[in-house]
C-alpha cells in the first residue's frame, strides 16, 4: 500500500514560524514520525512539501494510478485554491485533509479583527 503525504506553503518553517500557534516540532520531525509509523504498518509513504500552487497541483495529478491514498495539508491553499480542490476531485484518490491548527477558530478571528 502506498500513501502520499503532501504539504503546502510555509510548512517547511514549522518549529520556527508562530510556535505559539503551530508548536516547535519541525516538518522533518513530523515526517520521521510518520515514516516510522507507516513502516510499522507496512505502508510505503512518499513525502512532498512545496510553496508553489502549481507544483502541488502537479503532485496531486501525479497520484492517479500510483497511490492508494493521500494525506494533505494544503496550508493556505486550503482556503484559496480552486486548482488544488479540482485536482483532488479529478484524480479520484481517497484523501484526508489535515491541519495543524483549528481553521474554524482562525477564520472567526480574521473576520472579527482578532
Amino acid at each position: 500500500m502506498h500513501i502520499a503525504v503532501l504539504n503546502g506553503p510555509n510548512l517547511n518553517l514549522l518549529g520556527e514560524r508562530e510556535p505559539e500557534l503551530y508548536g516547535r516540532v519541525t516538518l522533518a520531525e513530523i515526517e520521521a514520525r510518520t515514516r516510522e509509523q507507516a513502516r510499522a504498518l507496512g505502508v510505503d509513504v512518499s513525502w512532498t512539501q512545496t510553496n508553489h500552487e502549481g507544483e502541488l497541483v502537479d503532485a496531486i495529478q501525479g497520484l492517479k494510478g500510483r497511490s492508494d491514498g493521500l494525506l494533505i495539508n494544503a496550508a493556505a491553499f486550503t482556503h484559496t485554491s480552486l486548482a488544488v480542490r479540482d485536482a483532488l476531485l479529478a484524480v479520484r484518490v481517497p484523501f484526508v485533509e489535515v491541519h495543524l491548527s483549528n481553521i474554524f477558530a482562525r477564520e472567526l478571528q480574521a473576520r472579527h479583527g482578532g
